[in-house]
């Protein structure tokens, strides 16, 4: 069983959702943080069910810990870790899935926008990664710290300009961190889950992608989640600082 911490849960259609969903069932407990005032300021918008109706449909009972937290405050990481370990003891897993989105070209981007960009999506990440170290004691199955990237490495995202820069800082740090932490059997992996379905994306777009997708149709949060269950495994345990494109042969030259 791990103790593991699961940043961005705020939305039932969400990847982080279905990540606690499914280390949950794993047998594993779970430590969810969300920031849902985020999301009732994007196109997709706040759950209806609220933050509490989320949780609950996670139906973890004492498995389950919850805290709300605004990651682009510089001191909110350090305080989501010491939530986590308050409620279950020493976390030997950190699964840093939250993002901030963030549409621009280079005719559009301000310095503000690369500023609040880069605080949740790296700094954040950064700064989870040192406090979760930190309160990290070492478990026979190991420790696990999984990001997430997105496919900036694998063709231009240039109507996103600061999500691609700061995802690509995560997918480079990737092998930095490893480094850092192996020699404490912490392993470090990064996840490009490919176009998932959380809802966020319109019609047209939607079917674009779905027919430059073999199986016709995008990947699923579940999907995600069971790349990060397998990550998390006693297979995986020979496995650090690399990125794992789990695409589905995701053929981008296709329109």
């Amino acid at each position: 069983m791990r103790t593991v911490l699961v940043t961005g849960v705020s939305r039932s259609k969400g990847i982080g959702f279905a990540i606690a969903r499914r280390l949950l069932a794993d047998g594993h407990r779970v430590f969810a943080h969300s920031w849902s005032p985020y999301d009732a300021t994007e196109p997709w918008g706040a759950d209806p069910r609220g933050i509490g109706g989320v949780i609950g449909l996670l139906d973890g009972g004492d498995a389950l810990g919850h805290v709300e937290a605004d990651l682009a405050e510089p001191d909110a990481a350090s305080r989501v870790v010491a939530a986590a370990a308050e409620r279950f003891g020493p976390l030997d897993t950190l699964v840093v899935n939250h993002a901030r989105s963030s549409v621009a070209t280079l005719a559009e981007v301000t310095g503000e926008e690369l500023d609040r960009a880069w605080a949740v999506n790296v700094r954040a990440a950064l700064l989870l990664v040192q406090a979760f170290a930190e309160q990290y004691r070492p478990v026979p199955h190991g420790g696990r710290v999984v990001l997430f990237t997105s496919g900036q490495h694998l063709a231009p995202m240039s109507g996103e300009i600061p999500y691609a820069a700061t995802k690509g800082a995560l997918h480079q740090l990737t092998l930095t961190l490893s480094d850092a932490l192996i020699d404490r059997g912490i392993t470090v992996n990064c996840v490009n889950p490919g176009p998932t379905d959380t809802g966020w994306a319109g019609d047209e777009l939607a079917r674009t992608v779905g027919r430059q997708l073999p199986r016709g149709r995008w990947n699923t949060p579940d999907e995600a989640a069971g790349v990060v269950s397998l990550l998390l495994s006693g297979d995986a345990a020979t496995i650090t600082g690399r990125v794992v494109d789990a695409e589905a042969g995701f053929r981008r030259w296709l329109f």
